[in-house]
Order: C-alpha cells, then sequence, then structure tokens
C-alpha cells in the first residue's frame, strides 16, 4: 500500500509499504479521506519527530471504510464509514511520530473499541467532511474550556478551521451572539455562512467602536470596554491578546486555542482591576467523538470550511498548498 513518510526536514515521500495484518482485536480502515494540519508542516520541517525522524508516517485527521474485523471487536462491521481518534493510544499516536500515520491507503486500528478507538457515521456524510473530525473536536474542547452561556456574547478571533469550527459550536449551544474578527474578507465571508452573528474586519474597522456597537458598553473603570462576555484567540498573534486586553469589560474570559510562536506580555494591572481570566486549550481530552455528532447534524456548514482537496497522487501539490500564506484554509486528502 502507500503511505506519506517524512524522510528528511522538509522532504516527504509516498513510499510502497507493506499492508498491515488484522489482529483478533484490530479493526483495518481503508482512508478515504485525512486532512492536513498545521503540525504536519512543522514536522515535515523537522524531518519528523523522534523517535522517528527520517522515517515518520504523517497523517491524524482521517476518515474511511472499515474493511476487515477482528474477531474480538464489537459493535463495528466491515462496511461501517468511521472517524478515528488518532491518541486512542497513547504511547503510540498516529500521525504523530506514532509507527503509523493515517496519509495512507490503510490504517490499522489497534485494540479497537467503538467510541474509544474509533466511531461509526452515516452513509450520507462525505469523508472529506468527516475528516474534519480530528481538528473540530479541537475546537470544540476550546469551547469547551470557556464554558458558554446561552446569554454570552463572544467574539471569536481567527476565521481558518479552528475559529469556524468553533463558531459553529457555539452557535449549536445557543449562543445569543458570535463575532468573528479577521483581515481576510473570504475567511469573513465563511464565518458568516457557518453561522457567526456579525463579523468585523480588523485590518478596515475600529475593533474596539464595532463591538460596543455590537455588544453593548461593557462594565468596567476603564473606558471604552464592550459588553463581550467570552473571547477565543484561534489567530496566535500579539495583536490579539492586545485588543482583548484594551476592550474587555469587568469579568470577561479569554480563551487561547491558538499556538503562538513568541512570548506575549499581558498588562496585569489590567487583568487584576477588570478580574479577567484566561483559560488555555490544547487538543480534545474528551471531545475527539463529542464533536462527530454535531457535524453530522451540521455537515454542510462544516464543508464549507474545506477549502481544497487533492487526491493523493496530488501530495507534493497539496503541501505547497499548505505551505502559500493565504491560499488554503483547509486542505484534505482523498484516496480513491
Amino acid at each position: 500500500m502507500r503511505a506519506a513518510i517524512i524522510t528528511a526536514p522538509a522532504k516527504t515521500e509516498i513510499r510502497e509499504v507493506p499492508k498491515p495484518s488484522v489482529g483478533p482485536d484490530d479493526v483495518l480502515v481503508r482512508i478515504r479521506a485525512c486532512g492536513i494540519c498545521g503540525s504536519d508542516s512543522l514536522y515535515i520541517s523537522m524531518g519528523g519527530l523522534p523517535p522517528r525522524q527520517g522515517s515518520m508516517p504523517i497523517g491524524h485527521e482521517p476518515a474511511g471504510e472499515v474493511v476487515e474485523v477482528g474477531a474480538n471487536v464489537r459493535d463495528i462491521d466491515a462496511g461501517d464509514r468511521v472517524v478515528i481518534n488518532p491518541m486512542a493510544v497513547p504511547d503510540d499516536i498516529i500521525g504523530n511520530g506514532g509507527s503509523t500515520g493515517a496519509l495512507a491507503d490503510y490504517l490499522l486500528i489497534k485494540d479497537a473499541v467503538r467510541g474509544h478507538s474509533l466511531e461509526v457515521i452515516p452513509d450520507h456524510i462525505p469523508y472529506e467532511v468527516a475528516a474534519l473530525n480530528e481538528p473540530m473536536a479541537v475546537a470544540q474542547h476550546a469551547v469547551n474550556q470557556v464554558a458558554p452561556r446561552r446569554g454570552d456574547q463572544v467574539v471569536i478571533f481567527g476565521a481558518g478551521p479552528i475559529g469556524l469550527g468553533a463558531t459553529i459550536a457555539l452557535k449549536s449551544r445557543g449562543v445569543k451572539h458570535v463575532v468573528v474578527v479577521d483581515i481576510l474578507p473570504d475567511r469573513l465571508d465563511k464565518a458568516l455562512k457557518v453561522g457567526a452573528d456579525a463579523v468585523i474586519n480588523s485590518a478596515a474597522e475600529d475593533l474596539s467602536a464595532r463591538l460596543i456597537e455590537l455588544h453593548g458598553p461593557g462594565d468596567s473603570m476603564w473606558p471604552d470596554r464592550a459588553g463581550t462576555n467570552i473571547f477565543l484567540d484561534a489567530a496566535g498573534v500579539p495583536a490579539v491578546i492586545d485588543s482583548v486586553m484594551a476592550v474587555a469589560q469587568r469579568g470577561s474570559k479569554l480563551g487561547v486555542v491558538a499556538v503562538h510562536k513568541e512570548p506575549v506580555s499581558v498588562d496585569m494591572m489590567n487583568l487584576m482591576s477588570n478580574e479577567l481570566t484566561i483559560v488555555g486549550s490544547m487538543g480534545y481530552p474528551d471531545e475527539i467523538f463529542e464533536v462527530t455528532k454535531d457535524i453530522v447534524e451540521n455537515w454542510e456548514k462544516y464543508r464549507v470550511i474545506i477549502s481544497h482537496t487533492f487526491d493523493f497522487n496530488d501530495f507534493e501539490e497539496a503541501l505547497r498548498c499548505v505551505a502559500t500564506p493565504g491560499m488554503a484554509d483547509k486542505v484534505v486528502i482523498t484516496l480513491s
């Protein structure tokens, strides 16, 4: 079978490798779609992760069809469409330094347990949409971390895949008002399509004035504060933190799900006087299949997140697309 392997820094190859053998507790999945994550680009630039640098399989956002089921496995049948938990085996994480990757024709799910290792999805969900399950679990965990209430007013910075996924999750919960902030008009258009109540182009509009217009004036000893309850950073640039600190009202909350590649300063007097809460979000401790139900119910909205699909034979072209700033939002590889 074919598998994408990192072979050196900034180099990947599609190699022929042995098709896995299925044990009594295992399931073999034929991969039909797999997303490319920003972390994949990082791993490629590094030449892989220890201990598999120079020969590391990649891909951790898969969806596929079950083709073989071990004798001891229950509640999974050949022909089932499934999404997969790449972190089900903590010491052998799929596509993240483990022995297997999901950018391959087949993926062996060891010690397969439905609801832990993999989950069945309806046949009408397109495989490329199902492949969003893993990154959308990241977005779902970020939403869980900020614990929104129905009456809250929320601002999301960054209309990339995680920001858009968080927008859908918030509106699915009935949150009162969600604003998405970005500098790219195409991304803001997507935010409206997936359910945002309003958008702000922070390169062309006064963020503070626009938020006060949308969410009303906030409660604070400092002037020009908006009545926003929750801010979510899905952009990962210092300007987002500065903007939040400049407009946050008393008692509001900032969730950080984006990766910041440099230190960020915070005005601690502002933090103290407004009694702000900052909460981080990493991965998906419990959300990998929590989000699946919402994807099934709202799959047409989630499909908007996908900007490009490529056949596995065009893998190198897909990587170039991902690496070109501003060219792509979510890229998914399809396998026939």
